[in-house]
């Protein structure tokens, strides 16, 4: 993915995979699993990760969702009524198979972010935010806070933003096998971010005490286990991570 995105830019490969996505839900078409964010099915999902490490059907090739992705979605459809509330949403590095939908909402106030994607309303750093205090009712920030060094000034930006009683949702990659984080800021070299960190552009890899650091900037976290309400035919039907919990912060 790194050496694509020297030749081609995001917004370039953001038009490519919509115009491809038609013909790869027809190609793909089938009924071993379903993409619970749309309803389509496939006979196949693709392979993802990065480097040797990828993951079985981990891609929906119709709709470029993820394991982390459908899950959210389940949750947050299953779970909490934000899909039909009229609320205020900012979005942080907003991923495109969330995008087109939420932005249609005809019910929400919605916001993107971010410092490079093309998808984003207002171009800001996450450690900045160029917002008012206590502003939206949900934020979602998924996949981002790894990427950032300063990772708490970041946390702080997100509860500042947010109303009282509002709602953070922000997945990371988490070693729920680890209690404590590991960062070193010696390295940054993306070879060797890669080899430490699990991906070139992360700077962590977070432990059970990620939820300790949501709390000590005023968070009330809970780790949302969805799988536990799931059948067993349903996990493997979504193509969802078997363990993986769903970070969900309340102010």
């Amino acid at each position: 993915m790194k050496w694509i995105l020297r030749f081609f830019p995001r917004s370039f490969l953001i038009r490519m995979s919509i115009l491809l996505q038609p013909l790869l839900r027809f190609y793909f078409s089938g009924s071993r699993f379903i993409d619970p964010i749309d309803g389509s099915q496939y006979r196949k999902f693709l392979p993802y990760g990065y480097g040797k490490k990828l993951r079985p059907n981990a891609l929906c090739p119709g709709t470029l969702s993820l394991e982390r992705h459908r899950l959210l979605w389940l949750y947050l459809e299953r779970e909490t009524d934000f899909l039909t509330q009229q609320i205020k949403v900012l979005h942080v590095a907003p991923e495109q198979v969330f995008y087109r939908k939420f932005k249609a909402f005809p019910h929400w106030d919605y916001t993107t972010t971010d410092l490079h994607s093309p998808l984003a309303d207002v171009v800001a750093d996450i450690c900045a935010l160029p917002f008012p205090d206590q502003n939206y009712d949900l934020i979602l920030c998924n996949h981002v806070l790894e990427h950032i060094p300063d990772d708490r000034k970041a946390m702080g930006e997100l509860y500042r933003v947010l109303k009282k009683g509002g709602t953070l949702i922000a997945q990371v990659p988490l070693d729920e096998n680890c209690q404590t984080t590991f960062e070193d800021k010696s390295i940054t070299d993306s070879r060797e971010r890669a080899q430490a960190f699990g991906q070139y552009d992360h700077v962590r890899i977070y432990g059970q005490d990620y939820y300790l650091r949501l709390k000590s900037i005023g968070f009330s976290p809970r780790a949302v286990e969805l799988q536990k309400s799931l059948t067993t035919e349903e996990i493997a039907q979504f193509a969802l991570p078997p363990t993986e919990a769903i970070p969900v912060m309340l102010k």
